[in-house]
């Protein structure tokens, strides 16, 4: 399910994390930069406790603002979601957002794949999201994407959150059906 060339084998056992900070073994939940968030950038993964993490980020404004996880955790990575029903994700949100399914061979621009994330009003909610084509769609004010739904779970390299009001944001989970990620440090 990971390449980087080739297919990689996991080097923690089973149902552990990663020696660094991460949720459900992925390490890179990242403020990209993009839109005016807290922080601006880098990672946003904060201690719950000595062996827990969480990711928060607030978007600050009522414009687009883009939070970034890397499915390989490293940019480098893809992994193939072909065969996934989708995704759990515990999260919490004070508005609507959505996220976008990015590959690798598109991963530049706003035209991509998305499907919304409800508001929580503030709660902390366990949520399942399906890999369904049906349950994924496009945003006209960013654009149609050129290549199927398909091609995108194929050699997927992240999901990247994206919203256009303020939120606050505050992720304890995602765990995607039929993949692993990999621990890079």
């Amino acid at each position: 399910m990971f390449t980087l060339g080739s297919t990689t084998a996991a080097n923690a056992s089973r149902g552990s994390e990663c020696g660094t900070p991460s949720i459900d073994r992925l390490q890179q939940w990242i403020a990209s930069g993009e839109g005016v968030t807290e922080p601006a950038t880098g990672s946003i993964l904060v201690p719950t406790n000595r062996h827990d993490y969480m990711a928060k980020i607030k978007f600050l404004a009522d414009d687009w603002a883009v939070m970034v996880v890397w499915l390989g955790n490293k940019f480098e990575a893809q992994a193939d979601l072909s065969k996934s029903r989708g995704f759990w994700m515990t999260y919490r949100a004070t508005s609507d957002l959505y996220v976008q399914l990015r590959p690798a061979s598109h991963w530049s621009g706003g035209d991509k794949w998305v499907t919304k994330i409800p508001s929580t009003r503030g709660k902390l909610v366990r949520k399942f999201f399906s890999f369904n084509p049906d349950k994924w769609t496009t945003l006209p004010e960013l654009g149609k994407p050129a290549y199927p739904l398909a091609e995108a779970l194929d050699d997927a390299r992240g999901l990247v959150f994206v919203g256009k009001t303020k939120n606050d944001l505050e992720f304890r989970g995602l765990k995607i059906d039929g993949y692993r990620p990999l621990c890079v440090h």
